[in-house]
């Protein structure tokens, strides 16, 4: 090939490179985010911590339930910080019986269009400043991990576990990446435990699949600390496990759904630990329902059911949800832009309340574990 022939090849190769990329802009790697905000000691052992807490309770070497709580998503960081004070306070007090882990999700997935969250766009603007959006968020998950209080995201984004998941205590992987191979893939390598969602359609088959998949060794193209592309090499994760958030055929965490979806786990040879999600389609996606269904399946523990080992609420500051107004000024503190919360007294209540039903319950666990 002469030298004309090779300057016309390269030429043709740009053409067809990229067609609908308008820009890319290179990130700092994880281990340099890591770097310029790490991780102290304390912060290291509270997350361990946590963590091991979690593998415990599915395990049943702890008889306690834990319950994911908190905002839908993350948008300020001062509301964020006030509700994790508050829930550090009450976690201590309800600690003998629940291990409360604090929702703080950065990431969310949108059925068209819309915001998509803190760390894609941080100032609400359509900025996309996503290397401060993944500053900020580290900054956040390592002064509430500093408080002592697990943290819980879900894991959307391939990419961004390299950079935030070492302050992670539980991962959930959604109703509409529960199918997804590359999701499939990342959670296997994810140091903590994972909870797969039900399918939007309120079927088992899809998450039955990933428990599979997900226990087992996989091999993918991913990123390393350093940002360079590579070929990953994961062990498997054995802590994957169900999440009932029901579907569009209605809720699933009654006791018919929940003993249906134990014979569907027994039959598949995976994890028969169940977590319920009171929000999403078990509340009808309305906010001040998930009191009741928290309160219908702590009545099922109570009555004996084994497999269920946690809950998850959407809790913000104040009730309800709101629309990104054009004027941020405008935003109310302390209320969610995506999908409505019940508010703090509310929570404060609800979580006393599953303290004192399961109280006894967990005592006798401890008493005479499985």
């Amino acid at each position: 090939m002469t030298q004309s022939d090779q300057a016309e090849s390269v030429a043709v190769e740009t053409s067809l490179d990229n067609v609908n990329i308008a820009k890319q802009l290179v990130l700092c790697p994880p281990e340099s985010l890591k770097y310029q905000l790490p991780a102290s000691d304390t912060v290291t052992a509270n997350i361990a911590a946590g963590r091991q807490t979690v593998q415990n309770i599915l395990d049943r070497r702890d008889p306690r339930l834990f319950l994911v709580v908190g905002p839908c998503s993350i948008h300020d960081i001062d509301a964020a910080l006030e509700y994790a004070q508050r829930l550090k306070t009450l976690a201590d007090e309800v600690s003998d019986t629940l291990v409360l882990v604090m929702r703080v999700y950065f990431e969310k997935p949108r059925t068209t269009v819309g915001w998509k969250g803190l760390i894609n766009d941080p100032y609400m603007n359509d900025s996309f400043k996503i290397e401060e959006g993944l500053k900020i968020g580290r900054q956040l998950l390592l002064d509430i991990a500093a408080m002592g209080l697990p943290t819980a995201t879900e894991a959307l984004d391939p990419i961004s576990p390299q950079y935030l998941q070492d302050l992670i205590c539980w991962s959930a992987i959604g109703a509409r990446t529960t199918e997804s191979q590359t999701h499939r893939e990342m959670a296997s390598g994810l140091s903590c435990a994972v909870g797969f969602k039900n399918g939007t359609d309120g079927g088992l088959d899809v998450a039955i699949n990933a428990l599979k998949s997900v226990a087992k060794p996989h091999r993918f193209l991913g990123i390393n600390s350093s940002g360079q592309v590579a070929v990953t090499h994961t062990k498997g994760n054995r802590y994957a496990h169900l999440v009932l958030r029901g579907g569009s055929e209605g809720p699933n965490y009654d006791s018919v759904h929940v003993q249906l979806a134990e014979a569907a786990l027994s039959k598949a040879g995976v994890s028969s630990n169940i977590m319920v999600d009171c929000s999403h389609a078990n509340s009808n996606k309305d906010a001040a329902l998930q009191t009741l269904v928290l309160d219908n399946v702590c009545s099922q523990v109570v009555d004996g059911n084994r497999s269920i080992i946690g809950l998850m609420l959407e809790s913000h500051l104040h009730f309800g949800r709101q629309d990104i107004p054009s004027d941020l000024s405008q935003l109310e503190y302390g209320v969610s832009v995506t999908d409505a919360c019940i508010d703090w007294p509310t929570t404060r209540d609800a979580v006393r309340s599953m303290r004192d039903k399961l109280r006894a319950v967990v005592s006798e666990r401890a008493q005479s574990p499985c």
